[in-house]
């Protein structure tokens, strides 16, 4: 890691993440508004995701920990919901990726779900996956909106991944990138 970076605190890398995190609902919000593109509910759990790890950041960059537990439990939160937007984004490019015969029936809406059944059983039916999920309605580079949106996440783990590798170095202070004397 370029000695820039490991010299850079809690706050930054979370700044740097949130920071992405807007940048990601900005897109996502001005295809629903401005391009008119509907999201479907696996979208709607992977914005979930991207807020989710916007307020761990948030926290995590007024906070601004100094000592390892807190660098790692900041990098560990902000790193598990990025994990779960991956997961989400994985899924819904995995359902584009079926044929037209195998793709799952659409179910109800996500409005109609969340308003008569447990939370456990909307988010069991919704990453069961719906025809709905599976439509490519957006193109850009060849690449579907949940492949961009996976992209993003792994570029968003950089943050998370800084943070917990700055409180590794804090107990390993060899690691440093200087060697100990013998």
């Amino acid at each position: 890691m370029p000695d820039t970076l490991r010299r850079l605190s809690v706050r930054q890398w979370s700044l740097a993440g949130l920071a992405f995190c807007v940048l990601m609902m900005g897109v996502a919000l001005g295809l629903e508004h401005i391009g008119g593109l509907e999201p479907c509910p696996l979208c709607i759990f992977q914005r979930v995701a991207v807020l989710a790890a916007a307020a761990v950041l948030l926290v995590a960059a007024i906070h601004n920990p100094r000592g390892r537990v807190g660098a790692a439990l900041y990098g560990g939160l902000s790193l598990a919901a990025v994990l779960g937007g991956i997961g989400v984004a994985w899924r819904h490019l995995w359902l584009q990726s079926l044929p037209p015969d195998q793709v799952p029936s659409c179910g109800p809406g996500l409005d109609y779900m969340m308003d008569i059944l447990p939370m456990r059983d909307v988010v069991g039916m919704v990453l069961s996956g719906s025809g709905e999920c599976a439509e490519i309605d957006f193109l850009l580079l060849g690449i579907s909106l949940p492949g961009w949106t996976l992209i993003g996440f792994v570029i968003l783990a950089v943050a998370p991944l800084g943070i917990l590798l700055g409180a590794f170095r804090q107990r390993h202070p060899n690691l440093n990138g200087r060697h100990r004397p013998a």
